[in-house]
């Protein structure tokens, strides 16, 4: 007797495969950014070990951000889309807080700075559209319950 059953979805290895590609696309121009001193505004006044800093951060933001974003359909539109959704802002924030923490552009620092809270606003927007949300999934790591309308 012979099954043709597939192991995983053609959803679940597209999403796989789009978050591979995107984590190694940023990390590949972490790298290249870091090998090359001269990329950039030469105004910029950074050190070394700020650049690997903020690189470092940024590409650890992303791929925090994509694996969790990378969550298992609920059968819920609306909850889906919350528990990705989530995780994109909160990304959107730990990067802005990298400018924020190693940038020299003070316009691009407070552009941050108001972006920070615009995503958090957008968060807690989010967590209070359903009712009765007892948590994300649990590759968000994120829980909402105290946020849900009494």
């Amino acid at each position: 007797m012979e099954f043709d059953v597939p192991l995983f979805s053609r959803g679940f290895v597209r999403r796989r495969a789009i978050s591979l590609a995107t984590s190694l696309s940023v990390m590949a121009t972490s790298f290249a950014l870091a090998q090359d001193p001269k990329h950039g505004s030469e105004a910029r006044r950074t050190t070394g070990a700020d650049e690997q800093q903020f690189l470092f951060e940024i590409d650890l933001a992303m791929s925090n951000m994509n694996r969790s974003m990378l969550t298992t359909p609920t059968d819920d539109i609306d909850r889906d889309f919350v528990n990705v959704m989530v995780p994109h802002h909160q990304g959107a924030i730990d990067l802005a807080r990298a400018e924020i923490k190693y940038g020299r552009n003070d316009a691009l620092r407070q552009l941050a700075k108001r972006m920070v809270s615009e995503q958090e606003e957008e968060i807690s927007s989010l967590s209070h559209a359903l009712p009765a949300v007892v948590s994300l999934a649990p590759s968000t790591g994120a829980e909402i319950a105290s946020h849900a309308p009494k």
